[in-house]
């Protein structure tokens, strides 16, 4: 059928692409809480209280969510699960919401099957931020199990997504499995550093990652944010490329080639200056870099030298 609402989906998956390259995967709920202007006026993106979510204006569903929980006395990355990414098949599975299939939220979900409406999976990574998977496909109904099963589409255009073969979005499950896990390995890391980088102290998100201590890989289960040390991007970029490392005494060693270039105050003070100095340590113990996998990394560091 032809989608009433597709001007608006356009609208809104057009937003959350300028979002995303501005901000980066995750977004905060503040950010997600703003909308989209389309028609104009303005529509929600989702609710904070309902994971299922038609926005007033709109005849068909517009997105689904999942939550981390605020944290309870802990540092959330440790006491706080994400959200469970269960696969079926093809499909990660979505859970109803409460017991009755015929809830008109969960009736909604099974309209948007039969209509094959394109939708807006914001999937938690951390408490207040979500990865925003789109579009995404009911293509699954349970109801005796109290879930449906969502696709997802690699294609730009909506029309080209409707026509995707099942191989292609088997393919689009993989790569969005892959950026799952990278989120929040990310947010867990980021969130243990207080958002800062740990060589430098440079408190802005959008010039900071979670670089791996060792590769990592989604097959391994939950992130382990033990193998992930909040760095600058330029500090990310010369741990990679072996010109600084980190002993298991999470000292920072800088190469001799680094050591005997000199161009400037950036390399002076931004590189050069950290031989010798200890890295800064998440608050909580639990989050503090393996040892084992630092003396992994750092043998490799030395022999390059």
């Amino acid at each position: 059928m032809t989608d009433p609402d597709a001007d608006i989906r356009i609208a809104a998956f057009q937003q959350l692409r300028a979002a995303i390259r501005v901000h980066g995967g995750a977004l905060s709920w503040s950010l997600i809480n703003e909308g989209f202007a389309a028609r104009g006026r303005r529509f929600l993106f989702a609710s904070a209280a309902e994971g299922i979510f038609r926005p007033a204006g709109m005849s068909g569903l517009l997105s689904v969510k999942t939550v981390v929980p605020k944290p309870k006395g802990r540092i959330w990355h440790h006491d706080q699960a994400s959200p469970e990414l269960t696969t079926v098949g093809d499909t990660i599975s979505y859970a109803f919401t409460g017991a009755d299939p015929e809830n008109t939220r969960n009736q909604w979900l099974r309209q948007a099957m039969e209509d094959q409406l394109p939708l807006i999976y914001f999937f938690g990574v951390a408490p207040g931020f979500y990865e925003p998977l789109f579009p995404a496909f009911v293509t699954e109904w349970q109801p005796e199990k109290l879930r449906c099963g969502l696709s997802f589409s690699a294609a730009t255009p909506i029309e080209a997504s409707m026509t995707e073969a099942s191989l292609e979005r088997r393919y689009a499950l993989r790569s969005i499995r892959q950026r799952l896990h990278q989120a929040v390995f990310r947010e867990r890391v980021l969130a243990a550093y207080g958002h800062r980088c740990a060589l430098s102290g440079l408190p802005e998100p959008r010039l900071i990652d979670a670089a791996h201590i060792v590769p990592d890989d989604e097959e391994l289960g939950q992130p382990d944010v033990r193998n992930g040390i909040c760095m600058s991007k330029i500090h990310h970029a010369a741990f990679d490329a072996g010109l600084i490392g980190i002993d298991p005494d999470f000292i920072v060693h800088v190469s001799e080639r680094l050591l005997a270039i000199h161009d400037g105050p950036l390399l002076e003070q931004s590189l050069k200056a950290l031989a010798g100095q200890k890295l800064r340590m998440p608050a909580d113990a639990l989050a503090i870099p393996d040892r084992n996998r630092l003396s992994f990394r750092f043998e490799l560091f030395r022999s390059a030298a």
